[in-house]
């Protein structure tokens, strides 16, 4: 059963304002973090709700489901973000439909979604998955890693590098999860550092719903949170 509209409204002002008070605890802005709000357990309706109160950025980690959505929703000011594992051979599914694709893990599926960005005559906008928890179950390069990928990436035709992506372990204590997003800001350092790149990254898309206020002190930039909107 899907909330009710009030209840959707009533949650994305409580992420609204703990995302604003995180923001200013680590001396930003409350504009310096944008919420995706992850849509994949929701229906079109409820997608409506969020619309209705100027959420633009949202989330799904199926391709052919951002296809369907995508569709289902045609003419709204949407910005959709694609985030979960995306497969070289569901690219068509996710180009150009995502505004962001935050799961580029692989210089082959860089190399993919290259060739179908100028197929389709439009760019890919990407951030780089790095797995900075060293969990075997998490996909992503090593960090020591990203900045070689960062490089071979970017020097693609129609790839936009925008910045690194990290999920972190579902822990109690969200705690726990500040040296993994820690880890992600110091690897966009680097890489900003050591790679050769026509501007700098920027983004850190890190933080879900048990853990964004942390990565948003550790300097996310877009945190993916679903469940305490629609629970």
């Amino acid at each position: 059963m899907e909330p009710t509209a009030e209840r959707v409204r009533e949650n994305l002002r409580e992420v609204r304002d703990r995302m604003a008070a995180a923001a200013a605890r680590s001396g930003r802005a409350a504009d310096a973090v944008r919420l995706v709000a992850v849509t994949k357990t929701v229906g079109v309706d409820t997608i409506r709700t969020l619309l209705a109160t100027g959420e633009r950025d949202l989330g799904e980690n199926r391709p052919q489901q951002l296809r369907d959505r995508a569709a289902a929703l045609a003419g709204e000011p949407i910005a959709w973000h694609f985030v979960g594992r995306l497969q070289r051979n569901k690219v068509k599914y996710v180009v150009p439909t995502a505004a962001l694709i935050h799961s580029v893990d692989s210089a082959a599926l860089a190399e993919a979604l290259s060739q179908r960005a100028a197929r389709e005559g439009c760019r890919a906008r990407c951030l780089l998955e790095v797995n900075t928890s060293g969990e075997a179950s998490k996909g992503g390069v090593r960090p020591e890693e990203v900045a070689a990928l960062a490089a071979a990436a970017a020097a693609l035709p129609g790839i936009d590098l925008a910045g690194l992506m990290t999920m972190a372990p579902i822990v109690e204590d969200a705690e726990a999860a500040r040296p993994v997003f820690a880890a992600l800001r110091e690897a966009l350092e680097r890489v900003n550092r050591e790679a050769v790149l026509a501007r700098p990254l920027a983004e850190l898309s890190m933080g879900m719903t048990q853990d964004y206020e942390v990565a948003i002190e550790e300097g996310a930039t877009l945190v993916r949170v679903g469940t305490a909107l629609f629970r």
